[in-house]
């Protein structure tokens, strides 16, 4: 099992944080792993059940994933979890406020099936560097995110 941890300070209040990121579908605007995301059923309002579609890019390769919120408990933590073939993914994502916004905690682990696992040392060193890239791009994100909406104020 591959995991990457960081936590991350963003400028925005524990519910707009967590409003932000339960749309998983913005994964595409800030990691530049992922080539496409989209909301599966966008009719619902966002909650346990929702779905996604995230077209991941993992070594040269497209990779499409389905990804489910499996625990949703706003503003204090979100659950996804994603499959795809041979691939489990769980990210865990909580929210605490802290001085001039909200300390958010991604937890993720990634899980080959098989043989595959044989792989497990190999995939965790590279998933340290595709985290630490979301993560950077989670904060550059935000950070636009947050001036436009001084901005605008």
């Amino acid at each position: 099992m591959a995991r990457y941890v960081d936590a991350i300070d963003l400028p925005f209040s524990p519910i707009a944080a967590f409003d932000y990121l339960a749309g998983f579908q913005h994964t595409a605007e800030w990691d530049p792993g992922v080539a496409e995301a989209r909301h599966l059923d966008p009719e619902r309002p966002l909650g346990r059940g929702s779905r996604f579609e995230v077209v991941t890019r993992f070594l040269g390769r497209r990779v499409p994933m389905t990804y489910e919120i499996t625990g949703y408990e706003p503003p204090h933590r979100l659950v996804f979890r994603g499959t795809a073939s041979g691939l489990l993914s769980i990210d865990t994502i909580t929210f605490a406020p802290v001085p001039g916004g909200t300390r958010v905690t991604y937890d993720a682990r990634l899980e080959l099936a098989g043989l595959a696992r044989l792989a497990d040392p190999v995939l965790h060193l590279v998933f340290q560097w595709v985290g630490a890239r979301a993560s950077r791009g989670l904060r550059a994100r935000t950070s636009v995110l947050a001036r436009r909406s001084r901005r605008a104020a």
